[in-house]
């Protein structure tokens, strides 16, 4: 692994935290739109300089330097995605620090010490989910005057929301349910953490997404993500006759009925010709299993984020997605390809008695808002 953070020689001056592929992805392009410079940078590839865009209003960082912070989780899919996106990272230049920050229970504090130094020294903060305990622990150690936010899905659109209203920082899908013990607990950090997010005279926040933001926080500067790093790099892709579908992790966070999901599937890929199913990386291996048993789709583990996939190539001329945060990326990373992405609405009697009582609403919310995606019926399930 690469050196340490703010080891002698090697100063952290920005300092990026990523705990899924997604994450890091945004992180890469976020450094690219802002002109970040990798240590090894100039001896490889790069995008032209005159092609490099920076916000309206913000100050290019010159040679600041990167180092991103994996703070790894537990489940394999998950690991090997990162592993294969730390690679790209270093490839461009940048410093990775890979945490076992969930390797027994000690790991979080021998984590969480090792980043007291570098956390102190950092001038700009970079992190994928505001929603983490872990970050939000961190982020009460950090002096940095530079806090940015990266998508992590379509969770970012509700963060945002929520930072605007003054409302705790609650994920989507648990928002309506009652706090437990451990919520409880956590509230004064969750709390300071929300205050650290309010921008203030000696401190600056920025979102960097590419969903729709219509609540923006006073005093929060939101840049889009177009994803041109990933449109530099990669592609364009080869284009198939079929159609492919895209998983969701819904029925894993008990927001819908795994039958019923099943059974959309099902029903869509038949209507639609898809052949391929791209696996999301929190679908449990049963359900998989299903899915190939009785639809005939090919199965398939993405070892990389969705749209580095599908802008590699090989991809289907139409993609077939339920809500969630491919909807609003896959049509910016695969622009002028000729791919129709086209989205499936959730009907509400899919939902488990258990799912948050705002998970219709969001999920329509996350359909209504997507740009440039066909928008199909609900399947009707017999």
């Amino acid at each position: 692994m690469s050196p340490r953070a703010g080891h002698p020689g090697h100063p952290a001056r920005t300092l990026a935290f990523v705990e899924s592929p997604v994450q890091l992805l945004n992180v890469l392009e976020w450094a690219h739109l802002h002109g970040l410079q990798g240590a090894q940078r100039d001896a490889l590839p790069s995008v032209p300089a005159q092609k490099r865009r920076t916000p309206a209003g913000a100050t290019p960082p010159a040679g600041a330097e990167l180092t991103l912070v994996v703070l790894s989780p537990t489940d394999p899919m998950t690991r090997g995605q990162l592993r294969r996106m730390a690679d790209l990272a270093r490839d461009e230049g940048y410093r990775v620090r890979w945490e076992e920050a969930r390797g027994g229970t000690t790991a979080p504090f021998h984590t969480i010490g090792g980043l007291a130094g570098p956390l102190r020294r950092a001038d700009r903060v970079v992190m994928g989910d505001p929603f983490s305990r872990y970050v939000q622990l961190l982020l009460t150690i950090t002096r940095a005057r530079d806090l940015v936010v990266v998508d992590d899905g379509t969770a970012t659109m509700e963060f945002v929301a929520q930072l605007a209203r003054g409302e705790r920082l609650v994920r989507w899908h648990r928002k309506g349910g009652r706090p437990g013990p451990r919520d409880l607990l956590f509230a004064p950090v969750s709390s300071s953490a929300r205050r650290r997010l309010t921008p203030s005279e000696g401190r600056r926040v920025e979102v960097f997404s590419s969903m729709p933001v219509t609540e923006t926080p006073d005093g929060v500067t939101v840049t889009a993500n177009d994803f041109a790093w990933t449109r530099a790099r990669f592609g364009p892709p080869r284009i198939t006759t079929s159609a492919d579908m895209v998983g969701t992790s819904l029925v894993e966070t008990g927001v819908v009925d795994g039958d019923r999901y099943l059974a959309a599937v099902q029903n869509l890929a038949k209507a639609h010709g898809a052949t391929r199913y791209f696996a999301h990386r929190r679908e449990s291996t049963d359900k998989l299993h299903r899915l190939a048993t009785e639809t005939g789709l090919e199965i398939v583990r993405p070892d990389l984020p969705l749209e580095l996939i599908a802008r590699r190539g090989p991809i289907g001329r139409t993609v077939l997605s339920f809500p969630s945060t491919v909807v609003h990326t896959l049509p910016l990373a695969l622009a002028g390809t000729g791919v129709r992405v086209a989205v499936c609405d959730i009907d509400p009697t899919w939902l488990t008695e258990s799912a948050s009582p705002r998970a219709q609403g969001f999920l329509s919310g996350v359909t209504g808002t997507a740009r440039d995606v066909h928008r199909l019926a609900a399947v009707q399930l017999v």
